[in-house]
């Protein structure tokens, strides 16, 4: 790690919490949780660990969190050890429950922010498992500015059904695919029972390259995790070399006077969306880096993502939409071959510093290329898809924007009447019970931020489509969001959101929608006067929530199309 030449103090948190006889009672509370006096003199490293038995995406980061500790502590830094909370987007979609999810987001950034900063920790490592955890740990990162590592916690192993050779590389959703092909007669009650029995073997998170594999790619693309750390198994040797590694580094990067503002630039997020969009990741990714840039103050918008989108192509062949699982592409390889494929291309910004201390091209130099029996990475001779699966939409359904993901499986255009819900589980019933149908456009709103409030995430209604056979013939839009495993004609993200007046709250069933992804454009199409009139007759429906977090959320949280963040400057 490069050595900044200016004199550097390490310690320029925890000496104003330790040092002197005033600081005596705060020295004594800390000798019973394992500190030396000599500890006192070394930089405090903090270590936010997310551990819960909630879900087998952070099952399992204790131990790691004490790898972590141990990298600290033999590299002249003394460690301890913090938790945050962690939900689970799996075990709480299609539920009530689900509605917590994005806001956890910034509880966790919250938690980690007051945790470091009432300790006085010089630095810290995250470690993050799923979705909300990740996110969260970087928006904090930012907001501190103080030397932080973030370590991915690894991706889950496939589960499968032994003797069944078409069912080797199950995860969760295999299991709300199969929800919908029960549903349709089409497995039997035996089937669909080993499927749940079957998907999800262990520790670690969602296999696919869904909201978790998607954010620990681009993180580490942003540059702000080790190496190799987004493609790791979580368990495994690597793993724990990986969280040890993480502490030493910190402990580095304060000698060396390096700071997560010094990494997160434009150019990093940059590279971050190409990582993104060449590994078809989730929509997520969208909503979550809007939110870190603005934690960073980096001017971050979702045109971005259309403009670099234009340039970079899909290469990956992952599920959801494709057919190989994260720990396939960890057995060749993981991402850092495709990075240096992206770089010699000139789609990457190789000036980046990273958390080792040296630039993303410094650190792709010695990268050897995939092996050439693969067929999870494409070249850029055969993509994917030509540009990105990620578009950005707009018209009058969306005058703001909304996120659709298109692999081009699904084609690039979309027309047909409109079947409304006010809600994720009256859309679900339908589906299941063949209410939809074939040519019908999904309509699912008040699941914004402020009108779920907190932004559910679909994947159980697109997952009944797929289950249900519908996955060509019918397209779903929502001011929610998706699920990094959902695939299909879907659209979320529509700004404004129905809870504000957005156009999507005056759909009527029956009304055709057209979606148009080569022209960026989704439309509900009846004459401006009709809109007019409709949008006179709106009422805005009262807050479902009056109190407690889910409320204080609604309150505070933005447009979707700004990252969806509860710190807004304009409302300080």
């Amino acid at each position: 790690m490069k050595k900044n030449k200016s004199a550097i103090n390490p310690r320029p948190f925890s000496s104003i919490l330790f040092d002197g006889d005033e600081r005596a009672a705060a020295r004594a509370m800390l000798y019973p949780v394992g500190f030396k006096a000599e500890d006192f003199a070394k930089p405090l490293i903090g270590v936010a660990s997310t551990w819960s038995d909630v879900t087998p995406c952070n099952m399992h980061i204790d131990k790691l969190a004490l790898e972590s500790e141990k990298g600290v502590n033999a590299n002249g830094g003394k460690a301890i050890i913090f938790n945050t909370i962690t939900i689970s987007d799996g075990i709480s979609m299609g539920t009530e429950g689900m509605k917590y999810s994005l806001v956890s987001r910034e509880v966790i950034a919250d938690s980690i922010e007051t945790v470091v900063g009432c300790a006085g920790m010089d630095g810290y490592v995250a470690i993050g498992g799923c979705d909300k955890n990740m996110p969260g740990s970087l928006i904090a990162i930012a907001r501190m500015n103080r030397p932080a590592v973030f370590v991915y916690g690894g991706t889950i192993l496939p589960g499968c059904i032994t003797g069944d050779p078409a069912k080797r590389k199950l995860d969760v959703v295999s299991v709300f695919e199969a929800i919908g092909a029960h549903a349709n007669h089409k497995i039997t009650d035996k089937e669909f029972q080993a499927v749940e029995q079957c998907a999800i073997p262990g520790a670690g998170s969602c296999g696919g390259m869904y909201t978790a594999n998607t954010m620990a790619s681009a993180i580490e693309a942003l540059g702000m995790s080790l190496p190799n750390s987004s493609a790791q198994n979580a368990v495994s040797p690597a793993k724990m070399d990986d969280c040890r590694r993480a502490g030493a580094a910190v402990v580095k990067m304060l000698y060396a006077g390096i700071k997560p503002l010094d990494i997160l630039t434009k150019k990093a997020f940059e590279n971050a969306i190409t990582v993104v969009i060449a590994l078809g990741g989730s929509t997520n990714a969208v909503l979550h880096l809007l939110a870190i840039a603005h934690a960073a103050k980096v001017k971050l918008t979702i045109d971005d993502f259309t403009r670099i989108g234009k340039r970079v192509p899909v290469l990956a062949d992952l599920k959801p939409s494709g057919k190989h699982l994260m720990s396939e592409l960890v057995a060749i390889g993981g991402i850092r071959p495709l990075m240096k494929m992206l770089l010699d291309k000139g789609l990457l910004h190789g000036d980046c510093l990273t958390v080792t201390g040296e630039t993303m091209a410094e650190t792709l130099a010695s990268v050897k290329p995939y092996p050439s029996y693969q067929t999870i990475i494409h070249g850029f001779d055969n993509p994917i898809k030509k540009d990105s699966h990620l578009v950005i939409l707009r018209g009058n359904l969306a005058s703001d924007g909304a996120v659709a993901k298109i692999s081009g499986k699904e084609g690039l255009h979309f027309e047909g009447k409109a079947i409304v819900f006010n809600g994720e589980e009256a859309a679900m019933k339908a589906i299941l019970n063949g209410t939809v149908k074939k040519g019908h456009v999904i309509v699912i709103r008040y699941e914004g931020p402020k009108g779920g409030p907190g932004m559910r995430e679909m994947l159980s209604p697109t997952s009944a489509i797929m289950g249900k056979g519908l996955g060509k013939d019918v397209a779903l839009i929502t001011d929610g969001r998706f699920s990094g495993g959902s695939h299909g004609f879907v659209v979320g993200h529509i700004t404004p959101e129905a809870y504000v007046g957005g156009t999507i709250a005056l759909v009527k069933n029956g009304d055709p929608i057209r979606i148009d992804a080569e022209q960026r454009e989704i439309t509900l199409v009846l004459p401006a006067k009709e809109l007019a009139a409709r949008r006179k007759a709106w009422k805005k429906p009262a807050p479902r929530y009056t109190r407690g977090v889910l409320a204080k959320y609604a309150a505070h949280v933005t447009s979707a199309s700004l990252g969806a963040v509860t710190d807004d400057d304009l409302k300080l």
